[in-house]
């Protein structure tokens, strides 16, 4: 029998579609990766601004009850002694002070939540360009599957712009370029 003889392209081409299917299967699970972190910054985030309106609502109650406090001082009648008085200033002074302890928390609150929005973000930003290259990958290993099926040297040469599209994606999805 006599055997065939192997073009060398072919095994640049088996060479070549080998990695690009390893670079096609870590942007599917690198994108993967960084659409998870992005859901669960948003979720988190989300919580946070939740969080944040919560003690907004809070804060507005005690300022509330202060205004109410200090309208009910101001027309208590002239024969309430200094002892109420006094009550009422306590717990004017008691309703502020809650009223500004959640003012403040709030900031904290929303520095948390633009911290995590941030986060979102950013995984959003190294996601896209993991889903860019699985898709450039995949086409060009398409593309070098029919040349090794035909045999044509051409149509895997034609490949190979697509194969390089997808590997400039797939590392702008690490070093993020722009």
């Amino acid at each position: 029998m006599t055997e065939e003889k192997k073009d060398p392209w072919l095994n640049y081409l088996a060479l070549t579609t080998v990695i690009l299917a390893v670079c096609a299967t870590l942007s599917t699970f690198k994108g993967g990766g960084f659409s998870t972190r992005s859901v669960i910054a948003q979720a988190q985030a989300s919580d946070q601004w939740a969080y944040y309106q919560a003690k907004g609502i809070k804060g507005n109650l005690y300022d509330m009850e202060r205004e109410r406090l200090q309208f009910e001082l101001d027309n208590l009648p002239a024969q309430a002694g200094d002892a109420a008085r006094g009550r009422y200033r306590a717990a004017i002074d008691k309703a502020g002070q809650r009223a500004d302890r959640y003012a403040a928390e709030r900031k904290d609150i929303e520095q948390a939540a633009r911290k995590l929005e941030a986060e979102r973000d950013l995984a959003q930003r190294q996601g896209k360009p993991f889903g860019m290259a699985v898709i450039f990958l995949q086409v060009a290993i398409l593309i070098s599957s029919i040349a090794g099926l035909f045999k044509r040297k051409q149509v895997w040469l034609a490949a190979l712009p697509v194969a390089a599209l997808g590997l400039f994606w797939f590392a702008d999805g690490f070093f993020l370029f722009y």
